[in-house]
C-alpha cells in the first residue's frame, strides 16, 4: 500500500494533539487523539514511530491507568519498529510494576470477596460487577496486566534494554508476577520468560559420553529448546562431538532468522546432581556451579523432535564456543556430576 506525505504524517500530528490534550487533562480530546494515533499507526514511517516511541514513553505518568496500558502497547509497536528502546524501557517499567502491584491487590481482594475462576485477564472482560466487587484501580491492573506483559517484552527484546535494567529492579519484578501468579494460577509465561533471560552468560557443557567439555558463552536465549538446538549446532555442527548436526537453516531460526522449522532432540539436558533439564524451561533452571552454569549432555533416551525457532521471534540469540577444556580439567568436571535420575 502507498501512502502519500501528507497521510504518512497524521500519525505524528495525532501524536502531537494527544501530548497536548493529555497534559491539559482533557479527557474528551485525549480519547480522540488516543484514536487517530491509532488509525494512522500503520500509515506512519519507521522513522516517525521512532520519534513517536520516547515522547508516548514520556507521557505514561500522565496518562489515566486505563489508556495508559493502550498508549504502552503503541509504545512497544514503536520500538519494534525501530524507536529507541532504552529510552522508552524506564517509563514501560514503572508502569508494569504500578499495574502487578495493583493486579496483586486484585488477587488479594477477589478471593477477600469470594474467590472463584479468575477472570480472563483482557479489558474486554471487565464488567460493572467485577468493579463493583474489586474496585477500579485494581480492576484496571488485572485486566490490562496482559497488555504491559505485550509492552514489557518489546523492551527486553533488545540486549541494551536487559544488560541495563538493574538487577534488583528485574528481581522485584519477577518476585510481584510470582505473586500475582500463584495467587490468580495464571501464567504470564511471556514476560516471565523475558524477565529470566541472560546475557554474556558462561556455560559449561559436559558431554559424558565421550568425557569432553566445553565453556560456551549464550545471550537472548529464550528457552531450552533454542538452546538444545544451539548446543546440537556448535557442538556436533562444529564437530566436537559426534552425532546429527542440525540443518543450517535449524540453526539459523535459532539464532537471527525468521520462522520455524522441524528439529530432533541431540542430548539429553542434565544438571550436575542428575536432575534432568526440561527443554520446556529456560536457561535459568541450569544451576550455577563455582560461579558458572554447568550442563551435562547425555545421549537422549528417546527421539524427540519439536519446532526449531525462537521463544521470542523479535529477540536475537547466540552461543559461542570460547574454549574446549583440556582433558583432565573435563574429567574432574565430570567426575563431579551424578548420573542422571
Amino acid at each position: 500500500m502507498i501512502f502519500t506525505r501528507k497521510g504518512r504524517g497524521r500519525f505524528l500530528d495525532a501524536v502531537t494533539g494527544f501530548e497536548t490534550a493529555v497534559r491539559e487533562r482533557d479527557g474528551e480530546r485525549s480519547q480522540q487523539t488516543l484514536g487517530q494515533m491509532e488509525q494512522h499507526f500503520g500509515s506512519a514511517g519507521d522513522d516517525q514511530r521512532a520519534q513517536a516511541g520516547p515522547r508516548l514513553a514520556a507521557l505514561l505518568p500522565e496518562v489515566p491507568p486505563g489508556p495508559r496500558a493502550l498508549v504502552a502497547v503503541m509504545v512497544g509497536a514503536c520500538v519494534e519498529r525501530g524507536a529507541d528502546a532504552r529510552a522508552c524501557a524506564t517509563h514501560v517499567f514503572d508502569g508494569l510494576t504500578e499495574v502487578l502491584t495493583a493486579a496483586g491487590e486484585f488477587c488479594e481482594r477477589w478471593a477477600a470477596t469470594g474467590g472463584g475462576e479468575f477472570p480472563d485477564p483482557n479489558p474486554a472482560a471487565l464488567d460493572e460487577a467485577t468493579l463493583q466487587r474489586v474496585g477500579q484501580d485494581t480492576a484496571v491492573g488485572w485486566f490490562t496486566l496482559q497488555q504491559w506483559e505485550m509492552a514489557s517484552v518489546a523492551m527486553l527484546n533488545h540486549p541494551a534494554v536487559r544488560t541495563t535494567l538493574p538487577p534488583e529492579r528485574r528481581l522485584g519484578l519477577l518476585r510481584a508476577l510470582h505473586a500475582v501468579q500463584e495467587a490468580s494460577d495464571h501464567d504470564f509465561k511471556c514476560l516471565r520468560y523475558a524477565l529470566l533471560v541472560l546475557d554474556d552468560e558462561p556455560l559449561l557443557a559436559l558431554h559424558r559420553p565421550t568425557g569432553t567439555g566445553y565453556l560456551l558463552r549464550m545471550s537472548g536465549i529464550g528457552d531450552n529448546f533454542q538452546l538444545h538446538t544451539l548446543l546440537a549446532d556448535t557442538l556436533v555442527g562444529g564437530g566436537h562431538i559426534p552425532g546429527q548436526a542440525p540443518s543450517a537453516q535449524e540453526a539459523a531460526v535459532c539464532r537471527d532468522a525468521p520462522g520455524q522449522v522441524p528439529t530432533t532432540g541431540s542430548f539429553n539436558l542434565v544438571t550436575p546432581g542428575g536432575e534432568w533439564v526440561w527443554n520446556e524451561g529456560t536457561p535459568t533452571d541450569i544451576p550455577v556451579v563455582d560461579g558458572v552454569r554447568v550442563l551435562v549432555l547425555d545421549p537422549p533416551p528417546y527421539q524427540r523432535g519439536w519446532p526449531a525457532g525462537r521463544f521470542f521471534p523479535g529477540m536475537k540469540g547466540d552461543l559461542v564456543l570460547e574454549r574446549v577444556l583440556d582433558a583432565e580439567e573435563a574429567r574432574e568436571r565430570l567426575g563431579q556430576c551424578l548420573p542422571p535420575k
